[in-house]
């Protein structure tokens, strides 16, 4: 491993040898794309390949981001509930088969009975937001609120019969499901600080602690809204109502909230050695998931076109799969996720490389951010030319 410096741009860290492209992809995302601050990490087997710093932790460039910089990932971080379900299964706490209302019966109404966990963790519930527009957008921060609002909840759709993503309420549905099967009654952000995140000394939260605020990267927003494509009933609950998300808190309200499905606050380091898990069942030198659970929790579970995403997506139990769009390396069976802004991480079982790019100046792709894309492209063309 070497340090990599350049004079114009605080940018640096570790490149394996034959990474350099990796390095200069980021470069190029400062050139190209206006980039503010970013972290890159790549690791194959666990092993790091890549760990980069750069850019600014601040609009003003106050601030150089540094390994102990935490981002705003997003919906990058459903993948850390996708992983504590998994953790569970695996723990004979859970199975992907059994009947979501089994284990929390007060989700029966509505037709709600007989979804599955692993249609719940592929976007089946048809609970793609909220629709109660007495609901208002602080109370997002009140777990046991939004959890009785969805219990009662007639789902937009079917449920198990399309997938519909659910930006926000996905990460208070599977945050139920693991608090319910605790044995210490644990909600799902202290389940992966302390079980997962926190054995493996990985920089990742879901509710962020007051001491840790500072270290928190300021985000600047996009400069142009998302493409929706034709707008439906369930986008307009899920991305557009007035109360769709958070507002009317402060940022400290918002990070301290548990909201797994999308305020997770990591580094690209942090996370995506823990995304290790979906690539060969392993974080650190630790074994996390047997390959029978890795294969149930990474398998194809619902495939077609996205009643809320404007894509065709190929989902697993809280990750997506790669193909049909392609956007977590060159391997069908790759599996990442994306996070509003531009943020990235993904693992790949057939060459174990994983990894994340995290970053604070928003785009507005929903998924497949350029910047993203060339990073990741990068690291796979840099390991078939080793």
């Amino acid at each position: 491993m070497t340090d990599r410096l350049t004079p114009d741009l605080p940018i640096a860290g570790l490149v394996a040898p034959g990474f350099e492209p990796v390095h200069d992809a980021v470069l190029e995302n400062f050139r190209s794309e206006d980039e503010l601050g970013c972290q890159v990490a790549i690791f194959r087997n666990g092993d790091p390949l890549v760990d980069l710093c750069a850019g600014w932790g601040d609009r003003k460039h106050e601030t150089e981001v540094t390994p102990e910089t935490l981002f705003s990932v997003y919906s990058s971080g459903k993948t850390m509930a996708a992983l504590v379900i998994a953790y569970q299964v695996e723990q004979g706490l859970l199975d992907y088969e059994q009947s979501v209302a089994e284990i929390w019966p007060e989700f029966v109404s509505h037709g709600k009975a007989s979804l599955t966990l692993a249609q719940l963790m592929s976007h089946q519930s048809g609970l793609c937001g909220i629709t109660d527009p007495t609901f208002q957008p602080q109370d997002w921060i009140d777990f046991d609120k939004v959890i009785g609002v969805l219990e009662d909840q007639e789902p937009l759709f079917e449920p198990g019969s399309q997938s519909g993503y659910s930006p926000i309420t996905f990460g208070f549905l599977a945050g139920e499901v693991a608090r319910r099967v605790d044995p210490q009654n644990r909600r799902l952000g202290r389940i992966l600080a302390e079980d997962l995140a926190g054995p493996a000394q990985a920089d990742v939260h879901i509710g962020l602690d007051s001491s840790d605020h500072d270290r928190v990267a300021q985000n600047v927003k996009p400069r142009a809204a998302a493409d929706l494509g034709p707008l439906t009933e369930a986008k307009r609950i899920a991305f557009l109502k007035p109360w769709s998300s958070p507002s009317r808190i402060s940022g400290e309200q918002w990070r301290e909230a548990e909201m797994a499905g999308s305020n997770c606050q990591a580094s690209a380091a942090g996370i995506g050695a823990m995304m290790g898990a979906f690539a060969t069942g392993r974080v650190a030198d630790r074994q996390i998931l047997s390959p029978a659970v890795r294969e149930a929790a990474t398998r194809s579970r619902i495939m077609g076109p996205d009643a809320v995403l404007p894509f065709t997506i190929d989902f697993a139990a809280g990750v997506m799969r790669n193909a049909p769009n392609y956007n977590y390396g060159p391997n069908p069976d790759g599996l990442g996720h994306s996070g509003w802004g531009g943020s990235a991480v993904f693992a790949d079982p057939k060459t174990g490389l994983h990894g994340a790019y995290v970053m604070n100046r928003q785009n507005k792709y929903l998924m497949g951010d350029p910047r993203a894309n060339r990073i990741i492209d990068a690291a796979f063309a840099a390991l078939g030319a080793l």
